[in-house]
């Protein structure tokens, strides 16, 4: 219900679902809200780890929706039933929290992570930042808006090796136009807590339009 905090189930239907949590903050001002996207295989409280321990001190709203098969629908070949769930899923958010428009945060994780970039740089004029940990593609339909886009990778990683996904990935966004900061750390397929941070900062520093 409206007003309530902590961590709550969308409660949708079906055998996959999602997962909001809102801080233990006044809920009076517009907060941030950072939609999550899971990696392949991965659930909502895969999709939410990243962020979660840090949301109350942030004020994050934090949305965790889980892609309707294993993982992303465009990894599969097109955009189609995850776009709307997650489009359903924002729908209650913004009907029942205050959100601010300056900072609608579309983040993920390895799968995630190219399915935020891929649907972010289409949905531009929602989306204001796109975080991405450890991306393995681009494949937006359009580009749309100009969102400022945070990218870590770590050089160690065998999942999605970084010399064929973000060291690709990030001189093609800039030489289309996109405000990128690009962080690589020594590491593998992960989201070392020292890169969350980084990304909460850069969040804070880099409002959106």
């Amino acid at each position: 219900m409206p007003g309530e905090r902590g961590l709550r189930h969308l409660e949708f239907g079906g055998r996959r679902d999602g997962l909001l949590y809102v801080p233990d903050t006044e809920l009076t001002h517009p907060l941030p809200l950072v939609v999550m996207l899971h990696g392949a295989g991965g659930n909502a409280q895969h999709g939410l780890a990243p962020l979660l321990p840090h949301a109350d001190a942030h004020g994050l709203l934090l949305l965790a929706p889980e892609s309707r098969s294993s993982t992303w629908d465009v990894i599969h070949g097109d955009y189609g039933p995850d776009v709307a769930f997650i489009e359903q899923a924002l729908a209650l958010v913004f009907e029942r929290y205050p959100v601010d428009p300056a900072r609608i945060v579309l983040e993920g994780f390895s799968d995630g992570a190219s399915y935020a970039l891929s649907l972010g740089v289409g949905n531009g004029d929602l989306f204001t930042h796109l975080l991405a940990f450890s991306p393995g593609f681009l494949v937006p339909a359009g580009q749309v808006g100009a969102p400022r886009i945070f990218i870590s990778h770590g050089e160690g990683d065998r999942v999605l090796p970084i010399d064929r996904c973000s060291r690709v990935i990030v001189p093609r966004l800039r030489q289309a136009g996109y405000d990128v900061t690009y962080l690589e750390f020594a590491g593998p397929h992960m989201v070392p807590e020292n890169i969350v941070e980084a990304a909460l900062g850069w969040l804070e520093e880099n409002p959106g339009e």
